[in-house]
């Protein structure tokens, strides 16, 4: 159903049941998979493509242009997955041309209120961003990841997959798997145990990415030097070679 109220671009590609709320502005270029819910308020520019079953709540903004001062126009891309849900004054932008001209936004995630997704953002499936959690231009966050609220990430960081920041942490730097952090500047604390235990890894496993996590942090080894070590657990527990990969491919430097 959409309203009479809402105004919908003739340009746009509107899926079956997808119901538009008051008020609410879609554009062209659109395209907007079945079983969406957009409620009053929306707008939705763009070239953006948005698969099923999302939900945008009121004063939510889709692909508008992006707020870095090189974006002259350009046609740039939001594409978005199924089944995320994007709460009150959310915000994601288009990518720029000066990277690969594209926002991109998996699946199953939460978007809670006031979140922003700045341009040319990579964000993976099942990642939570609570209230006011902001990521600037060239992030990328990868599956599962958690930013607590207040959260803000500084441009071309990357967050790793199960990785957990604690509400108001400014994160300057590489975040690696299952690492939970806090602080301005944010700093290692502990690995994610609670929500390891949440996705069913097992104790064996916990335990094998504690130890990779002690000797990363707690061992007096330089990031080079632990990384050797956390391969040679990865036989017995492939899980570590996550971190192993993800720290030796860092180009920003991890948290430390």
């Amino acid at each position: 159903m959409i309203s009479e109220h809402a105004v919908v671009h003739p340009d746009a590609k509107i899926g079956a049941n997808v119901e538009i709320g008051p008020f609410t502005f879609i554009g062209a270029d659109v395209e907007i998979g079945d079983d969406c819910w957009i409620g009053s308020h929306v707008v939705i520019k763009g070239p953006a493509k948005i698969g099923k079953g999302n939900k945008f709540f009121q004063f939510t903004s889709i692909g508008e242009e992006c707020q870095d001062k090189k974006y002259k126009g350009e046609a740039t891309w939001v594409v978005i997955g199924d089944n995320n849900i994007f709460r009150e004054c959310c915000t994601v932008h288009r990518g720029t041309t000066q990277d690969q001209s594209l926002t991109q936004i998996g699946s199953d995630n939460l978007f809670m209120a006031y979140t922003h997704v700045a341009h040319d953002c990579m964000v993976g499936n099942h990642i939570i961003m609570a209230n006011n959690a902001s990521i600037a231009g060239h992030v990328k966050v990868d599956d599962w990841a958690i930013l607590g609220g207040m959260t803000g990430v500084h441009q071309f960081v990357h967050i790793g997959a199960h990785a957990f920041t604690a509400g108001c942490s400014l994160v300057l730097q590489d975040v690696p798997p299952f690492v939970m952090v806090s602080g301005q500047g944010a700093a290692p604390r502990a690995i994610n145990s609670e929500g390891l235990k949440r996705r069913h890894f097992s104790k064996e496993a916990i335990l094998a990415i504690r130890r990779a996590y002690k000797i990363l942090y707690r061992s007096g080894l330089t990031s080079a030097e632990a990384i050797p070590q956390i391969r040679a657990m990865a036989a017995e527990h492939p899980e570590v070679a996550d971190m192993a990969d993800f720290v030796e491919s860092s180009s920003r430097g991890i948290v430390r």
